[in-house]
């Protein structure tokens, strides 16, 4: 696709909904990058219900509990082993 095209396809879409809004709940940019990280073959529910435990979260917060203590606040969340490793190794980042 070329960028011309692009660019028509984000007008539009900014004409049709100039203030989208999503459902994970966070609080700041980082907060909503782990949301996203965790929504992976998860609902948006699922991942605010186990969120609302773990934010306020800062990357700092986030590696100091390391994926053993990030466990147990997304365990009701599928793939969760996978998606804590994930969710520290960006926080060290």
């Amino acid at each position: 696709m070329n960028p011309q095209k692009r660019g028509e396809i984000f007008r539009r879409l900014q004409a049709a909904n100039p203030n989208p809004t999503i459902e994970l709940e966070h609080s700041t940019p980082f907060e909503l990058l782990v949301a996203v990280v965790l929504s992976a073959q998860a609902t948006d529910k699922s991942v605010n219900l186990a969120t609302r435990t773990l934010f306020p979260a800062t990357p700092e917060k986030i590696a100091r509990l390391d994926v053993a203590g990030i466990e147990p606040y997304i365990k009701s969340i599928g793939l969760y082993r996978t998606k804590a490793r994930n969710v520290v190794a960006l926080s060290k980042l």
